[in-house]
């Protein structure tokens, strides 16, 4: 099945204490570095920044990504999703933020092949559900389009306007049975906790 991945960058970071999240380095590696190397098996990559003024680090890869702006910039990660959706040349789109430092390729695969039928797939832990580890078809486009002009900016509340087919902490188990690949960098505790993660795996 045709599916492109947006990666979601740029975001405040107000909690980690800069803004720059992409850039922070987890074991040698770039943060989106990371990200790109467990999405890079599908057909296009596409990063999404919050606005035009946000610089990137430099990226040695190929084929290089397309990077695209927030339409609306300010306005949070559903924005971001639809502005990926809308750069995209894909009917399915896996979405994910830049600042999970432990995806699974193989969850992520598991996650495209269930999407037919489906305008989402999203991964849910119990009662935590992960709208930036999921994959999105165009469908949603007119859902959000509808959102935005209530003003409404709730990437949930998105979840209960279309066909949602949740992976669950079973299903994912599978392939991760530790659960990081919802893990995400939110605060300077969150990075220290990833370098140490990261430090023990890759011994």
């Amino acid at each position: 099945m045709e599916t492109s991945g947006i990666i979601l960058a740029g975001g405040k970071g107000l909690r980690l204490g800069r803004r720059d999240k992409a850039s922070e380095i987890v074991n040698h590696g770039r943060l989106l570095e990371r990200v790109i190397s467990k999405v890079n098996f599908l057909e296009q990559i596409i990063i999404v920044t919050a606005d035009a003024e946000y610089i990137l680090p430099e990226l040695k890869i190929t084929p290089t990504p397309k990077i695209v702006t927030d339409i609306y910039p300010g306005k949070g990660p559903l924005v971001g999703i639809y502005s990926g959706i809308r750069a995209s040349d894909s009917r399915y789109n896996l979405v994910v933020a830049c600042d999970m430092p432990f995806l699974n390729r193989e969850l992520l695969r598991y996650m495209v092949e269930v999407t037919d039928e489906y305008d989402a797939v999203v991964l849910r832990n119990g009662d935590k559900v992960e709208p930036l580890h999921a994959v999105y078809s165009r469908d949603c486009l007119e859902p959000i389009e509808k959102m935005l002009e209530e003003g409404n900016l709730s990437v949930h509340q998105l979840l209960n306007r279309v066909k949602v087919r949740y992976v669950e902490g079973r299903e994912m188990e599978r392939f991760d049975p530790e659960h990081l690949s919802h893990f995400n960098i939110n605060t300077a505790q969150d990075l220290e906790l990833a370098q140490k993660i990261s430090g023990e795996r890759d011994k």
